[in-house]
Protein backbone atom coordinates (compact mmCIF):
# COMPACT_ATOMS: atom_id res chain seq x y z
CA UNK A 1 0.00 0.00 0.00
CA UNK A 2 1.35 3.50 -1.02
CA UNK A 3 0.99 5.80 2.07
CA UNK A 4 0.98 9.63 1.78
CA UNK A 5 1.40 12.32 4.37
CA UNK A 6 -0.82 15.55 3.56
CA UNK A 7 -1.15 18.61 5.92
CA UNK A 8 -5.08 18.23 6.99
CA UNK A 9 -5.94 21.61 5.75
CA UNK A 10 -6.49 20.43 2.45
CA UNK A 11 -8.89 17.93 3.13
CA UNK A 12 -11.89 20.20 1.89
CA UNK A 13 -10.26 20.66 -1.73
CA UNK A 14 -8.03 17.11 -1.38
CA UNK A 15 -9.41 14.83 -4.53
CA UNK A 16 -10.10 12.13 -3.03
CA UNK A 17 -12.95 8.74 -3.89
CA UNK A 18 -13.61 8.75 0.33
CA UNK A 19 -12.93 10.76 2.96
CA UNK A 20 -12.89 9.28 6.70
CA UNK A 21 -14.09 11.39 9.82
CA UNK A 22 -13.58 10.50 13.35
CA UNK A 23 -16.51 9.84 15.43
CA UNK A 24 -15.17 10.72 19.18
CA UNK A 25 -17.51 9.54 22.50
CA UNK A 26 -19.38 12.30 24.46
CA UNK A 27 -22.87 12.81 24.03
CA UNK A 28 -24.10 12.97 20.21
CA UNK A 29 -20.20 12.31 19.15
CA UNK A 30 -17.88 14.91 18.20
CA UNK A 31 -16.47 14.69 14.52
CA UNK A 32 -13.25 15.34 14.79
CA UNK A 33 -12.91 17.52 11.15
CA UNK A 34 -10.72 19.51 9.71
CA UNK A 35 -11.99 23.26 8.15
CA UNK A 36 -14.40 22.10 5.72
CA UNK A 37 -16.61 24.89 3.34
CA UNK A 38 -19.56 24.29 1.11
CA UNK A 39 -21.26 20.82 0.25
CA UNK A 40 -18.49 19.45 2.40
CA UNK A 41 -19.58 21.11 5.73
CA UNK A 42 -23.35 20.56 4.69
CA UNK A 43 -21.97 16.62 4.25
CA UNK A 44 -21.23 16.47 8.44
CA UNK A 45 -24.07 19.02 9.16
CA UNK A 46 -26.77 17.06 7.68
CA UNK A 47 -25.20 13.83 8.81
CA UNK A 48 -24.76 14.66 12.73
CA UNK A 49 -28.15 13.04 13.80
CA UNK A 50 -27.23 9.81 12.20
CA UNK A 51 -23.52 9.52 13.79
CA UNK A 52 -22.47 7.40 16.97
CA UNK A 53 -19.32 7.60 18.59
CA UNK A 54 -19.48 4.12 19.84
CA UNK A 55 -16.16 2.25 18.20
CA UNK A 56 -16.49 0.84 14.74
CA UNK A 57 -20.42 2.31 14.08
CA UNK A 58 -19.93 3.91 10.49
CA UNK A 59 -22.22 6.44 8.25
CA UNK A 60 -21.60 7.07 4.31
CA UNK A 61 -22.33 10.15 2.66
CA UNK A 62 -22.25 10.89 -1.11
CA UNK A 63 -21.11 14.21 -1.18
CA UNK A 64 -21.65 14.31 -5.52
CA UNK A 65 -18.61 16.60 -5.61
CA UNK A 66 -15.95 16.37 -8.63
CA UNK A 67 -12.89 18.76 -6.97
CA UNK A 68 -13.02 17.13 -3.50
CA UNK A 69 -14.11 14.04 -1.24
CA UNK A 70 -16.91 11.95 -3.69
CA UNK A 71 -17.85 10.09 -0.65
CA UNK A 72 -17.89 10.89 3.21
CA UNK A 73 -17.21 8.30 5.79
CA UNK A 74 -18.17 9.06 9.57
CA UNK A 75 -16.80 6.41 11.63
CA UNK A 76 -16.81 6.00 15.26
CA UNK A 77 -13.78 5.74 17.47
CA UNK A 78 -14.28 5.70 21.24
CA UNK A 79 -14.25 7.95 23.78
CA UNK A 80 -11.42 10.61 22.87
CA UNK A 81 -10.01 10.29 26.44
CA UNK A 82 -9.02 6.88 25.69
CA UNK A 83 -7.85 6.97 22.32
CA UNK A 84 -4.48 5.09 22.02
CA UNK A 85 -2.14 3.70 19.12
CA UNK A 86 -4.10 0.24 19.45
CA UNK A 87 -7.80 2.31 18.81
CA UNK A 88 -5.83 4.50 15.47
CA UNK A 89 -4.83 1.08 14.39
CA UNK A 90 -8.44 -0.32 14.38
CA UNK A 91 -9.72 2.98 13.39
CA UNK A 92 -7.69 3.33 10.08
CA UNK A 93 -8.40 -0.53 9.21
CA UNK A 94 -12.31 -0.10 9.35
CA UNK A 95 -11.65 3.08 7.16
CA UNK A 96 -9.78 0.63 4.88
CA UNK A 97 -12.77 -1.85 5.19
CA UNK A 98 -15.08 0.19 4.46
CA UNK A 99 -13.33 1.48 1.24
CA UNK A 100 -12.80 -2.34 -0.05
CA UNK A 101 -16.32 -2.84 0.08
CA UNK A 102 -16.83 0.32 -1.59
CA UNK A 103 -14.68 -1.13 -4.20
CA UNK A 104 -12.34 1.77 -3.66
CA UNK A 105 -8.63 1.51 -4.35
CA UNK A 106 -7.73 4.85 -2.40
CA UNK A 107 -9.39 6.93 0.36
CA UNK A 108 -7.89 9.38 2.70
CA UNK A 109 -8.33 9.79 6.73
CA UNK A 110 -8.35 12.42 8.62
CA UNK A 111 -6.58 12.55 11.86
CA UNK A 112 -5.27 14.12 14.86
CA UNK A 113 -2.62 13.88 17.72
CA UNK A 114 -4.71 13.80 21.11
CA UNK A 115 -4.52 12.63 24.39
CA UNK A 116 -1.10 10.15 24.28
CA UNK A 117 -0.79 9.73 21.02
CA UNK A 118 1.95 11.99 19.83
CA UNK A 119 2.64 12.71 15.97
CA UNK A 120 5.35 9.65 15.15
CA UNK A 121 2.78 7.23 16.77
CA UNK A 122 -0.30 8.48 15.68
CA UNK A 123 1.66 7.86 12.09
CA UNK A 124 2.98 4.41 12.59
CA UNK A 125 -0.41 3.17 14.19
CA UNK A 126 -2.11 4.50 10.68
CA UNK A 127 -0.06 3.12 8.37
CA UNK A 128 0.13 -0.14 10.46
CA UNK A 129 -3.70 -0.50 10.54
CA UNK A 130 -4.49 0.32 6.84
CA UNK A 131 -1.43 -1.32 5.28
CA UNK A 132 -2.06 -4.69 7.38
CA UNK A 133 -6.01 -4.50 6.75
CA UNK A 134 -5.55 -4.10 3.10
CA UNK A 135 -3.55 -7.11 2.63
CA UNK A 136 -5.66 -10.19 1.73
CA UNK A 137 -3.81 -13.67 0.89
CA UNK A 138 -5.28 -14.46 -2.91
CA UNK A 139 -2.29 -16.31 -3.89
CA UNK A 140 -3.77 -19.69 -4.32
CA UNK A 141 -7.29 -18.69 -5.29
CA UNK A 142 -7.95 -18.62 -9.14
CA UNK A 143 -11.13 -17.35 -11.54
CA UNK A 144 -11.81 -21.39 -12.56
CA UNK A 145 -14.89 -22.85 -11.01
CA UNK A 146 -16.78 -19.61 -10.56
CA UNK A 147 -20.42 -19.50 -11.39
CA UNK A 148 -21.87 -17.25 -14.11
CA UNK A 149 -23.44 -14.86 -11.59
CA UNK A 150 -20.14 -14.88 -8.84
CA UNK A 151 -19.18 -11.15 -8.24
CA UNK A 152 -15.25 -11.01 -8.62
CA UNK A 153 -13.59 -10.18 -5.48
CA UNK A 154 -12.88 -6.44 -4.67
CA UNK A 155 -10.21 -5.00 -6.31
CA UNK A 156 -7.08 -3.93 -3.66
CA UNK A 157 -7.35 -0.94 -1.80
CA UNK A 158 -3.55 0.34 -2.68
CA UNK A 159 -3.79 4.24 -1.70
CA UNK A 160 -3.76 5.60 1.76
CA UNK A 161 -3.71 9.56 2.07
CA UNK A 162 -2.93 10.57 6.02
CA UNK A 163 -4.55 13.97 6.57
CA UNK A 164 -2.54 15.22 9.86
CA UNK A 165 -1.50 18.24 10.95
CA UNK A 166 1.00 20.10 8.93
CA UNK A 167 3.12 21.46 12.21
CA UNK A 168 4.16 17.74 12.55
CA UNK A 169 5.11 16.78 8.92
CA UNK A 170 8.46 15.79 9.73
CA UNK A 171 7.47 13.30 13.07
CA UNK A 172 4.35 11.94 10.50
CA UNK A 173 6.62 10.71 7.64
CA UNK A 174 8.87 9.21 10.45
CA UNK A 175 6.29 7.45 11.94
CA UNK A 176 5.26 6.01 8.39
CA UNK A 177 8.10 5.36 7.95
CA UNK A 178 8.18 2.87 10.62
CA UNK A 179 4.69 1.63 10.08
CA UNK A 180 5.44 0.49 7.06
CA UNK A 181 8.50 -1.44 7.69
CA UNK A 182 7.03 -3.02 10.87
CA UNK A 183 3.90 -3.71 8.61
CA UNK A 184 6.02 -5.16 5.82
CA UNK A 185 7.53 -7.76 7.95
CA UNK A 186 4.24 -8.46 9.86
CA UNK A 187 2.59 -9.20 6.48
CA UNK A 188 5.78 -11.56 5.67
CA UNK A 189 4.99 -13.39 8.76
CA UNK A 190 1.32 -13.51 7.67
CA UNK A 191 2.25 -14.91 3.88
CA UNK A 192 4.31 -17.29 5.54
CA UNK A 193 1.74 -18.62 8.14
CA UNK A 194 -1.58 -18.99 5.28
CA UNK A 195 0.56 -21.01 2.94
CA UNK A 196 -0.30 -24.76 3.36
CA UNK A 197 1.93 -27.42 4.43
CA UNK A 198 2.38 -29.22 1.26
CA UNK A 199 3.83 -25.84 0.27
CA UNK A 200 5.29 -24.48 3.29
CA UNK A 201 7.90 -27.16 3.78
CA UNK A 202 11.03 -26.66 6.24
CA UNK A 203 13.27 -26.02 2.50
CA UNK A 204 10.27 -23.61 1.71
CA UNK A 205 11.33 -21.17 4.49
CA UNK A 206 14.76 -21.70 4.73
CA UNK A 207 14.41 -20.33 0.78
CA UNK A 208 12.13 -17.60 1.54
CA UNK A 209 14.44 -16.45 4.52
CA UNK A 210 17.31 -16.34 2.01
CA UNK A 211 15.33 -14.53 -0.35
CA UNK A 212 14.03 -12.00 2.49
CA UNK A 213 17.30 -11.94 3.82
CA UNK A 214 18.71 -10.63 0.05
CA UNK A 215 16.24 -7.93 0.16
CA UNK A 216 17.01 -6.22 3.45
CA UNK A 217 20.72 -6.99 3.99
CA UNK A 218 20.46 -9.67 6.51
CA UNK A 219 23.31 -12.39 6.79
CA UNK A 220 21.89 -15.82 6.83
CA UNK A 221 22.68 -19.39 6.88
CA UNK A 222 20.60 -22.19 6.14
CA UNK A 223 21.64 -25.71 8.00
CA UNK A 224 20.40 -28.71 6.10
CA UNK A 225 20.65 -32.15 7.92
CA UNK A 226 24.13 -32.33 7.36
CA UNK A 227 25.36 -29.26 9.22
CA UNK A 228 22.22 -30.05 11.86
CA UNK A 229 23.40 -33.10 12.68
CA UNK A 230 27.21 -31.87 13.38
CA UNK A 231 25.95 -29.33 15.70
CA UNK A 232 24.74 -31.93 17.37
CA UNK A 233 20.85 -30.89 17.22
CA UNK A 234 19.29 -34.43 17.98
CA UNK A 235 16.31 -33.32 19.15
CA UNK A 236 15.21 -31.36 16.11
CA UNK A 237 16.31 -34.50 14.19
CA UNK A 238 14.26 -36.76 16.40
CA UNK A 239 11.39 -35.12 15.81
CA UNK A 240 12.02 -35.05 11.66
CA UNK A 241 12.59 -38.61 11.59
CA UNK A 242 9.01 -39.38 10.71
CA UNK A 243 8.67 -36.98 7.94
CA UNK A 244 9.85 -37.33 4.28
CA UNK A 245 10.30 -33.33 4.55
CA UNK A 246 14.04 -32.87 5.62
CA UNK A 247 14.66 -30.47 8.41
CA UNK A 248 15.94 -27.18 8.48
CA UNK A 249 17.51 -24.89 10.93
CA UNK A 250 17.47 -20.84 10.11
CA UNK A 251 19.99 -18.80 10.99
CA UNK A 252 19.73 -14.64 10.47
CA UNK A 253 21.63 -11.91 12.06
CA UNK A 254 21.47 -8.02 11.96
CA UNK A 255 25.22 -6.43 12.59
CA UNK A 256 23.77 -3.03 13.41
CA UNK A 257 25.52 -2.51 16.81
CA UNK A 258 29.55 -2.48 17.70
CA UNK A 259 31.54 -5.92 16.73
CA UNK A 260 31.41 -7.70 20.35
CA UNK A 261 28.50 -6.08 21.79
CA UNK A 262 26.21 -9.29 22.68
CA UNK A 263 22.94 -9.82 20.77
CA UNK A 264 19.56 -10.08 21.32
CA UNK A 265 18.39 -13.34 20.57
CA UNK A 266 15.16 -14.23 18.97
CA UNK A 267 13.78 -17.92 18.79
CA UNK A 268 10.77 -19.46 16.88
CA UNK A 269 9.10 -22.88 16.64
CA UNK A 270 9.05 -23.05 12.83
CA UNK A 271 7.13 -26.50 12.75
CA UNK A 272 5.54 -26.61 9.36
CA UNK A 273 2.70 -28.96 9.61
CA UNK A 274 1.46 -30.99 13.15
CA UNK A 275 -0.20 -34.41 12.76
CA UNK A 276 0.61 -34.86 16.57
CA UNK A 277 2.66 -37.79 15.10
CA UNK A 278 2.24 -41.03 17.15
CA UNK A 279 0.26 -39.20 19.49
CA UNK A 280 -1.94 -38.08 16.46
CA UNK A 281 -4.53 -35.16 17.25
CA UNK A 282 -8.08 -35.40 16.14
CA UNK A 283 -9.34 -35.09 12.37
CA UNK A 284 -11.42 -31.87 13.38
CA UNK A 285 -9.58 -28.69 12.49
CA UNK A 286 -6.17 -30.38 11.76
CA UNK A 287 -5.75 -28.06 9.42
CA UNK A 288 -4.90 -25.69 11.24
CA UNK A 289 -1.92 -26.85 12.10
CA UNK A 290 -0.25 -25.53 9.06
CA UNK A 291 0.19 -22.85 11.13
CA UNK A 292 2.07 -24.31 13.76
CA UNK A 293 5.52 -22.44 12.81
CA UNK A 294 3.51 -19.05 13.14
CA UNK A 295 6.72 -18.42 16.24
CA UNK A 296 9.17 -19.00 12.89
CA UNK A 297 7.10 -16.88 10.88
CA UNK A 298 7.24 -14.31 13.56
CA UNK A 299 10.80 -14.45 14.07
CA UNK A 300 11.60 -14.04 10.13
CA UNK A 301 8.73 -11.00 9.87
CA UNK A 302 10.84 -9.38 12.79
CA UNK A 303 14.21 -10.06 11.54
CA UNK A 304 12.84 -8.31 8.35
CA UNK A 305 11.30 -5.13 9.73
CA UNK A 306 14.54 -4.46 11.97
CA UNK A 307 16.90 -4.95 9.29
CA UNK A 308 14.25 -2.45 7.21
CA UNK A 309 14.40 0.34 10.21
CA UNK A 310 18.58 -0.37 10.68
CA UNK A 311 18.23 -0.62 13.88
CA UNK A 312 21.61 0.24 15.89
CA UNK A 313 22.01 -3.08 17.75
CA UNK A 314 22.81 -6.75 17.07
CA UNK A 315 20.15 -9.07 16.25
CA UNK A 316 19.75 -13.12 16.02
CA UNK A 317 16.92 -14.64 14.60
CA UNK A 318 17.10 -18.81 15.05
CA UNK A 319 14.00 -20.68 13.66
CA UNK A 320 14.25 -24.55 13.76
CA UNK A 321 11.81 -26.26 11.36
CA UNK A 322 10.22 -29.45 10.85
CA UNK A 323 7.38 -31.60 10.35
CA UNK A 324 5.99 -33.85 12.80
CA UNK A 325 4.29 -36.61 11.03
CA UNK A 326 3.65 -40.65 11.15
CA UNK A 327 5.18 -43.14 9.76
CA UNK A 328 7.26 -46.24 10.48
CA UNK A 329 10.25 -43.96 11.54
CA UNK A 330 8.41 -41.34 14.20
CA UNK A 331 9.13 -41.29 17.47
CA UNK A 332 7.14 -43.22 19.67
CA UNK A 333 5.61 -42.44 23.15
CA UNK A 334 8.56 -43.56 25.83
CA UNK A 335 11.29 -42.96 23.42
CA UNK A 336 14.41 -41.39 25.23
CA UNK A 337 16.35 -38.66 23.23
CA UNK A 338 19.74 -36.67 23.39
CA UNK A 339 19.48 -33.03 23.29
CA UNK A 340 22.01 -30.52 21.70
CA UNK A 341 22.62 -29.88 25.59
CA UNK A 342 23.49 -33.18 26.33
CA UNK A 343 20.24 -33.69 28.62
CA UNK A 344 18.39 -36.65 28.14
CA UNK A 345 14.44 -36.49 27.86
CA UNK A 346 11.85 -39.11 27.75
CA UNK A 347 9.23 -38.26 25.17
CA UNK A 348 5.89 -39.71 26.78
CA UNK A 349 3.64 -37.50 24.26
CA UNK A 350 4.68 -37.08 21.05
CA UNK A 351 2.94 -33.64 20.51
CA UNK A 352 4.86 -32.14 22.59
CA UNK A 353 7.31 -31.88 20.06
CA UNK A 354 7.60 -27.98 19.70
CA UNK A 355 9.48 -27.97 23.06
CA UNK A 356 12.06 -30.57 21.28
CA UNK A 357 12.97 -28.89 18.94
CA UNK A 358 13.11 -25.40 20.65
CA UNK A 359 15.82 -27.05 23.45
CA UNK A 360 18.08 -27.42 20.46
CA UNK A 361 17.51 -23.72 19.11
CA UNK A 362 17.57 -22.38 22.69
CA UNK A 363 21.07 -24.01 23.79
CA UNK A 364 22.29 -22.95 20.45
CA UNK A 365 21.12 -19.40 21.32
CA UNK A 366 22.90 -19.47 24.96
CA UNK A 367 26.18 -20.12 23.68
CA UNK A 368 26.01 -16.94 21.23
CA UNK A 369 26.05 -14.70 25.00
CA UNK A 370 23.48 -12.66 24.22
CA UNK A 371 22.39 -10.24 26.02
CA UNK A 372 18.45 -11.45 26.48
CA UNK A 373 17.29 -14.23 24.32
CA UNK A 374 13.37 -14.57 23.59
CA UNK A 375 11.28 -17.41 22.14
CA UNK A 376 8.00 -17.67 20.91
CA UNK A 377 5.42 -20.33 19.64
CA UNK A 378 2.48 -22.00 19.26
CA UNK A 379 2.67 -24.50 22.32
CA UNK A 380 0.08 -25.19 24.40
CA UNK A 381 -3.43 -25.22 24.07
CA UNK A 382 -3.18 -24.92 27.71
CA UNK A 383 -3.14 -20.78 27.16
CA UNK A 384 -5.88 -21.03 25.55
CA UNK A 385 -7.71 -21.98 28.31
CA UNK A 386 -6.25 -19.50 30.40
CA UNK A 387 -6.01 -16.47 28.54
CA UNK A 388 -8.06 -17.15 25.03
CA UNK A 389 -7.18 -14.84 22.20
CA UNK A 390 -6.54 -11.35 23.78
CA UNK A 391 -2.94 -12.26 25.10
CA UNK A 392 0.21 -14.23 24.93
CA UNK A 393 1.61 -15.34 28.15
CA UNK A 394 4.97 -14.58 28.84
CA UNK A 395 6.96 -16.42 31.39
CA UNK A 396 10.94 -16.32 31.89
CA UNK A 397 13.66 -16.02 34.42
CA UNK A 398 14.45 -12.45 34.68
CA UNK A 399 11.31 -10.36 35.62
CA UNK A 400 12.71 -7.24 33.98
CA UNK A 401 12.72 -8.54 30.61
CA UNK A 402 9.08 -10.26 31.33
CA UNK A 403 8.13 -6.68 32.47
CA UNK A 404 10.08 -4.57 29.16
CA UNK A 405 8.03 -7.39 26.76
CA UNK A 406 4.57 -6.74 28.24
CA UNK A 407 4.88 -3.00 28.35
CA UNK A 408 5.82 -3.22 24.23
CA UNK A 409 2.66 -5.42 24.10
CA UNK A 410 1.01 -2.87 25.21
CA UNK A 411 2.53 0.20 22.90
CA UNK A 412 2.38 -2.24 19.67
CA UNK A 413 -1.51 -3.63 20.34
CA UNK A 414 -0.18 -7.25 20.90
CA UNK A 415 -0.88 -7.63 24.74
CA UNK A 416 1.10 -10.31 26.71
CA UNK A 417 0.52 -11.44 30.64
CA UNK A 418 2.85 -12.87 32.91
CA UNK A 419 2.63 -16.15 34.40
CA UNK A 420 5.01 -17.76 37.08
CA UNK A 421 7.45 -20.01 36.89
CA UNK A 422 8.10 -21.64 40.37
CA UNK A 423 10.52 -24.26 40.76
CA UNK A 424 7.82 -26.55 42.10
CA UNK A 425 6.24 -26.49 38.44
CA UNK A 426 9.45 -28.47 37.54
CA UNK A 427 8.65 -31.37 39.32
CA UNK A 428 5.96 -32.31 37.36
CA UNK A 429 8.41 -33.20 34.63
CA UNK A 430 10.16 -35.73 36.73
CA UNK A 431 11.09 -39.10 34.54
CA UNK A 432 11.74 -42.53 36.16
CA UNK A 433 14.12 -42.99 32.33
CA UNK A 434 15.43 -40.20 32.10
CA UNK A 435 16.54 -36.39 32.77
CA UNK A 436 12.71 -35.23 32.69
CA UNK A 437 9.52 -36.25 30.59
CA UNK A 438 8.63 -33.79 27.78
CA UNK A 439 5.44 -33.27 29.39
CA UNK A 440 4.37 -32.65 33.08
CA UNK A 441 0.06 -33.82 32.51
CA UNK A 442 -2.80 -31.69 32.09
CA UNK A 443 -2.11 -28.88 35.34
CA UNK A 444 -0.31 -25.47 34.22
CA UNK A 445 0.34 -26.76 30.78
CA UNK A 446 1.57 -23.71 30.01
CA UNK A 447 4.20 -23.24 32.52
CA UNK A 448 5.27 -27.41 33.13
CA UNK A 449 6.52 -26.30 28.90
CA UNK A 450 7.79 -23.49 29.75
CA UNK A 451 9.89 -24.97 32.81
CA UNK A 452 11.06 -27.27 30.37
CA UNK A 453 12.32 -24.96 28.19
CA UNK A 454 13.93 -23.12 30.85
CA UNK A 455 16.11 -26.13 31.03
CA UNK A 456 18.13 -25.29 27.82
CA UNK A 457 18.85 -21.61 28.82
CA UNK A 458 21.83 -21.52 31.01
CA UNK A 459 22.29 -18.15 32.63
CA UNK A 460 21.16 -15.71 29.66
CA UNK A 461 18.17 -13.44 30.71
CA UNK A 462 15.58 -15.06 29.06
CA UNK A 463 11.27 -14.78 27.90
CA UNK A 464 9.24 -17.00 26.54
CA UNK A 465 5.73 -16.32 25.14
CA UNK A 466 3.22 -18.67 23.92
CA UNK A 467 1.36 -17.23 20.67
CA UNK A 468 -1.09 -20.18 20.69
CA UNK A 469 -4.24 -18.58 21.33
CA UNK A 470 -3.09 -15.24 19.23
CA UNK A 471 -0.98 -16.02 16.28
CA UNK A 472 -4.09 -17.09 14.20
CA UNK A 473 -8.05 -17.00 13.96
CA UNK A 474 -11.15 -16.70 12.95
CA UNK A 475 -12.31 -13.64 14.81
CA UNK A 476 -9.82 -11.14 13.30
CA UNK A 477 -9.44 -7.49 14.33
CA UNK A 478 -10.32 -4.68 11.64
CA UNK A 479 -6.68 -4.73 10.52
CA UNK A 480 -6.26 -8.32 10.34
CA UNK A 481 -8.21 -11.49 8.24
CA UNK A 482 -9.24 -14.56 9.25
CA UNK A 483 -5.99 -16.94 9.34
CA UNK A 484 -2.73 -16.06 10.55
CA UNK A 485 -2.01 -12.87 12.02
CA UNK A 486 1.82 -12.82 11.80
CA UNK A 487 1.46 -12.09 15.87
CA UNK A 488 3.82 -10.90 17.93
CA UNK A 489 5.78 -8.92 15.19
CA UNK A 490 5.36 -5.63 16.39
CA UNK A 491 5.63 -6.72 19.44
CA UNK A 492 9.39 -7.84 19.15
CA UNK A 493 10.26 -4.83 17.12
CA UNK A 494 9.21 -2.29 19.75
CA UNK A 495 10.74 -4.70 22.01
CA UNK A 496 14.23 -4.37 20.48
CA UNK A 497 13.50 -1.09 19.10
CA UNK A 498 13.34 0.05 22.91
CA UNK A 499 16.73 -2.07 23.92
CA UNK A 500 18.59 0.51 20.89
CA UNK A 501 16.71 3.55 23.07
Amino acid sequence: MDVRVVASDAAGRHATPLLVLPVLGGGEGQVLTPELTGALADAVRHAREDLRPAEGATVVVNTGLDGGPRRVAFIGMGAAASLTAEGVRRFVGRAVRTAEERRLQALSVHLETLGDVDAVTLARAATEGGTLAAWRFLELKTEVGRGPDAEPPAPEVEGLDLLLPGAGRDASDEGVGVGRAVAAGQLFARTLQNRPGNVATPAHLGEEAERMAGEVGLHVEVFEPKRIRKERMHALLAVNQGSDEEARFIVLRHDGGRKGDPPLVLVGKGLTFDTGGVSIKPAKGMEEMKYDMSGGAAVLGAMRAVAELDLPLNVVGLVPSTENTISGKALKPGDVIRTRAGKSVEVVNTDAEGRLILADALDYGQELKPAAMVDLATLTGAVVIALGSHAAAVLGTDEGLIEELREAGERAGERCWPLPLWDEYRKQLDSDAADFMNVGGRPAGTITAAAFLREFVGDVPWGHLDIAGTAYGQEPLPYQRKGGFGFPVRLLVEWVRSRAR
